[in-house]
């Protein structure tokens, strides 16, 4: 069966409008048939809704990118291993997105476009599985993690350190999933904040959110001696070891954490480019980690940070917003640019940077979302 990403790409923008029904109407579709399925998700399924059309959007608009789409569907494969995914619970999956973007497309549906599906979730389906069925064997389901030290740096920012049980292979930029003691089942992503370590221990700054069932939990109840579960690493925004180009890298709030794993890995790299390091926040309390960067940028004279606050008045320093503050200086069009914080924050920064003359292919980018 052959693959038509245009067919599938125009049926899905019929949807995406109406994607919080669909996703509701998805999981309704597969407990129905499937009730044994339903004690793999968490109780609450808002965040588990929202990370399906995620995953859906991402995979679909990059149907025409096979190399980047095959990366990102082997991490989503080896990850739903967590789970307790087997092969077979991707028929059940299939069938109910088909069934939900049948109904939701009826408008312009088509034998043709049904094929067009059946061939694109058959192909990373497939892909999913066969990612699974190599790791096992080779890397555990998840790791459990001691915490061995636990900061609290504002009210609602703690840097939590941890060791896990096993070796857990990641890169500088990815992610992981944790779980708490408190909420089984449900999972929360939260970036690697350091650069591969000789002991093995990684860091993670979590902001708590108001509902955040996980980031509330690591951040006021959780304790130095505490376990937490790892899902597997993700993420492809990774830092590029044969570039010889000079950085920029704009982090706002936790997005800081990627960012400041990716600055560790170049200077332990043994590269010496010349990296500006915008950090923002609302206000000069919530730059929770100067002090460190500012140490860092001592041992790396080719390092600059550069905080930046954006309400607050009596802030000595730079003040604005981080998109805009990009603009102040000379142009960025020769740099790697490495961009994470809130959605907003981020879209913006990537379309100014674009509008200055800054390559697409230059501009990595990741979103903290509300729960990380």
């Amino acid at each position: 069966m052959t693959l038509n990403p245009r067919l599938v790409k125009e049926s899905f923008s019929v949807v995406e409008p109406v994607a919080g029904k669909a996703a509701a109407y998805f999981y309704g579709r597969l407990f129905a048939e499937n009730p044994h399925l339903r004690g793999m998700f968490p109780p609450a399924m808002d965040v588990q809704r929202e990370r399906l059309f995620g995953a859906l959007t991402r995979i679909i608009w990059s149907l025409d990118s096979p190399g980047g789409l095959a990366s990102y569907l082997g991490q989503l494969g080896r990850d739903h291993r967590k789970y307790g995914v087997i092969a077979e619970h991707y028929t059940a999956v299939g069938n109910a997105l088909l069934a939900t973007i049948r109904r939701f497309a009826a408008e312009v549906w088509t034998p043709e476009i049904e094929a067009a599906w059946i061939a694109a979730y058959t192909a990373a389906a497939n892909l999913m599985i066969e990612s699974a069925a190599a790791d096992e064997g080779v890397s555990p389901a998840w790791w459990l993690a001691e915490v061995v030290d636990h900061e609290r740096r504002t009210e609602d920012i703690a840097v939590l350190t941890l060791r896990p049980g096993q070796r857990l292979p990641y890169l500088a930029g990815q992610y992981v999933n944790v779980q708490t003691a408190r909420w089984p089942r449900v999972w929360r992503t939260f970036s690697i904040a350091n650069a591969p370590r000789p002991d093995n221990t990684i860091r993670l700054h979590v902001r708590g959110v108001p509902g955040g069932w996980v980031s509330t939990t690591l951040v006021r109840h959780t304790r130095i001696g505490d376990t937490v579960m790892l899902g597997p690493p993700m993420g492809t925004m990774i830092p590029e070891d044969e570039g010889g180009r000079d950085l920029l890298c704009v982090a706002g709030g936790t997005g800081l954490a990627p960012i400041k794993a990716i600055v560790e890995h170049v200077i332990a790299s043994g590269r010496r480019p010349h990296i500006h390091l915008l950090f923002g926040a609302r206000t000069g309390a919530e730059l929770y980690d100067l002090p460190d960067l500012i140490r860092l940028e001592s041992s790396f004279p080719w390092l600059r940070v550069l905080p930046v606050v954006s309400c607050q008045p009596s802030w000595d320093g730079m003040r604005g917003y981080l998109p805009e503050v990009t603009r102040r200086f000379h142009t960025w069009t020769d740099h790697d640019v490495y961009v994470c914080g809130p959605a907003a924050m981020v879209n913006e920064t990537v379309r100014r940077l674009q509008a200055d003359g800054v390559p697409p292919a230059r501009i990595h980018r990741d979103v903290v979302h509300a729960e990380r």
